[in-house]
């Protein structure tokens, strides 16, 4: 067998996500995967394909770019659900685009009284918090998906998260504000409110007079007024915020919930995609597999790449009519075949380090998704059980293994 011909083989399991989308018990999607492989339009088209089979579905992103309301005819997204119109499906889709500051007002909202909550809305660093500060984005989304899971209003979660490592970084968010509540800081600024009274401000009041004047010149004194302000009229809900981060992170490791990382066929995305199921292993997160996005299948395997430069220059060298065009689709099968085995090694090279990850692969489509149309296409080749590139590979068939030597 040549060596730019693929050759049959199961490395890896195949991904079934038609069960996945269509089985009752799975309540949770969470896509994951680094920027610019299809992440957003591989989370519309699961979401789609899931309406379509009867589900009741909420897609939320958390990626600020607004491909996925383009992509769902939608003009634009916010912190609301959505419903999106899909004639025919028996289900229904709902999608919205994560407001981190929105949904931090709301969390106020509902667990302060509304004295309280304007105190804490006025506050300068409340509101430089709840809009920029590294970390609120991910503590939010981590909020607003246990939101919509407690609700029961919708049957399945799709959550398409940001486009980098930090896409993971909700998963910390618990364990993040743990130690930012139980910290040497916050303790020291709410030390006054929590002492009460004349004896236990004159308990506290040496330190904390030290603390404040060694603070005062980092931050600036208006500044730790801010802080110690706001820490104060938020003190009686550091307990929720915990205790709801953590029952969140508990519902993303039972088995309603599956983790499904998207790569393309490009060594950095492959690469990261390994960092993310080692980081989902190693904390308990139940991984449903790896989409391949962006894969260029030949049209047939029977020809080699070689053989087809060869046959190419046979026929240029005849001529003849036709013998132009005869030669460029030669010439395009060959890049074609040398393209698919270069993938080919790089997810054989993924599966080997990871052999027990399901895999699915997606053909690149013509042209970017950015209609229903195109996501039902779409959510056709990742649910399938057969490609739709028109070869007939069967889903056993995804993952390759590398072609022997010549």
């Amino acid at each position: 067998m040549s060596a730019a011909q693929p050759r049959r083989a199961s490395l890896a399991p195949a991904l079934d996500l038609a069960a996945l989308v269509s089985d009752p018990a799975t309540r949770i999607i969470v896509c994951c995967g680094s920027g610019g492989v299809g992440k957003t339009t591989t989370s519309a088209a699961l979401a789609l394909a899931a309406a379509e089979a009867g589900r009741e579905v909420v897609v939320l992103t958390i990626d600020p770019a607004r491909r996925l309301a383009q992509s769902l005819g939608l003009v634009e997204l916010d912190n609301e659900p959505r419903l999106v119109e899909t004639p025919g499906a028996s289900g229904e889709l709902h999608a919205m685009m994560l407001d981190m500051k929105r949904t931090f007002d709301d969390v106020v909202s509902a667990h302060a009284t509304p004295e309280r909550a304007q105190v804490i809305f006025d506050n300068p660093f409340y509101q430089a918090l709840s809009s920029s500060f590294g970390g609120t984005q991910e503590y939010m989304a981590m909020e607003k998906l246990g939101q919509l899971r407690a609700s029961e209003r919708w049957d399945l979660v799709i959550v398409d998260t940001p486009p980098s490592r930090s896409a993971l970084d909700f998963l910390d968010a618990p364990n993040r504000l743990s130690r930012f509540l139980d910290g040497t800081m916050i303790r020291l600024l709410t030390a006054p409110a929590r002492a009460g009274g004349r004896a236990g401000v004159r308990l506290v009041g040496a330190g904390f007079a030290l603390f404040s004047r060694i603070i005062s010149k980092i931050l600036g004194g208006q500044l730790l007024n801010d802080i110690s302000a706001f820490v104060s009229a938020l003190d009686t809900m550091f307990g929720g915020f915990r205790e709801r981060a953590d029952a969140t992170y508990q519902l993303l490791r039972q088995p309603g919930t599956a983790f499904v990382v998207v790569a393309a066929p490009e060594p950095d995305a492959l690469r990261e995609a390994s960092y993310f199921v080692d980081r989902l292993s190693s904390e308990g997160m139940p991984l449903a597999g790896l989409v391949v996005n962006r894969t260029h299948p030949p049209a047939t395997t029977g020809l080699s790449a070689t053989r087809a430069e060869a046959a190419a220059e046979a026929v240029a060298e005849a001529g003849g009519p036709g013998a132009e065009l005869a030669a460029g689709a030669l010439r395009v099968h060959a890049e074609r075949m040398t393209v698919a085995i270069r993938e080919q090694r790089l997810a054989d090279r993924f599966s080997s380090a990871h052999p027990e990850v399901a895999i699915r692969t997606v053909p690149a489509a013509a042209g970017d998704v950015h209609d229903l149309e195109g996501l039902r296409v779409m959510g056709r080749a990742l649910l399938a059980d057969e490609d739709d590139t028109g070869t007939g590979t069967p889903r056993s068939r995804v993952l390759p293994a590398r072609p022997p030597a010549a």
